[in-house]
């Protein structure tokens, strides 16, 4: 199996490549982080590049084509957390570019991975999308925007590519430990006048296991919807998240 994942050199994405190289994957990462990416295991690919750059993206899969000649699951992880911000203090720069990176980046993962999968007649494509792609999220409105649109924009694919025998679905992860959440905790905390701590308190309260996830949670998933075990499963939009009840934390 080979597997391509944005994003895949640290956090949820490294979680995605190790969970998929446990079960005997070939891996290949892109990241912007070229630190984490020097760190990446023996054996791995690794390319630095901008998910929401068309011309790096295109001839990171003409590369792909070259070395593995296909591709039989793509995990378009890529994103950032975007500004933290009433609507109205939210600079238009700053809501392009994370629609830009967590939006934009999908769709042309997805736009060149697609002609690959098709040449084969399989395929998986995993987008990460947010509990924020379910609902409202105050003071987080270009994030919860692209993640709304991930999820739109991978029912598309599912219809549009499952003649192919090209699967697309969609993880939901919730609040994930590690050092985004950490950035947006004490983002959410100095815009609502509340302690980092009460923050982290409401979104473990805000759902029905009372309790934050781990990428390896999320990653899992993603390996469950590339393998065949899932082969009938398509469209369709999976929360890994403790079960999100509350998605704005109050205490």
């Amino acid at each position: 199996m080979k597997v391509l994942v944005t994003a895949g050199a640290s956090g949820i994405g490294r979680a995605m490549a190790e969970a998929f190289a446990a079960e005997g994957a070939q891996i290949w990462v892109t990241d912007v982080d070229t630190g984490a990416l020097a760190a990446v295991p023996e054996g791995w690919q690794a390319s630095c590049v901008d998910a929401s750059d068309e011309v790096a993206m295109a001839a990171l899969f003409e590369e792909i084509m070259a070395h593995w000649g296909g591709l039989d699951v793509l995990c378009a992880n890529a994103g950032i957390a975007g500004p933290t911000a009433a609507v109205e203090d939210v600079a238009l720069a700053d809501w392009r570019q994370c629609v830009s990176v967590n939006l934009e980046g999908a769709f042309l993962a997805a736009k060149y991975a697609a002609p690959m999968m098709k040449a084969q007649n399989s395929g998986s494509i995993v987008l990460t999308s947010s509990t924020a792609g379910q609902y409202g999220y105050p003071f987080r409105a270009p994030y919860a925007a692209a993640k709304w649109a991930i999820i739109g924009l991978m029912k598309t694919l599912a219809m549009e590519l499952g003649p192919y025998g090209i699967r697309a679905n969609a993880i939901c992860p919730g609040a994930v430990e590690g050092a985004r959440m950490d950035g947006v905790l004490a983002r959410e905390a100095a815009a609502k006048g509340m302690t980092r701590d009460a923050v982290y308190a409401g979104y473990a309260a805000g759902t029905s296991m009372r309790s934050f996830v781990s990428a390896e949670d999320v990653a899992q998933m993603a390996v469950f919807l590339g393998s065949s075990k899932a082969r009938l499963v398509s469209g369709q939009v999976i929360a890994v998240d403790g079960h999100t009840e509350n998605p704005d934390p109050k205490i």
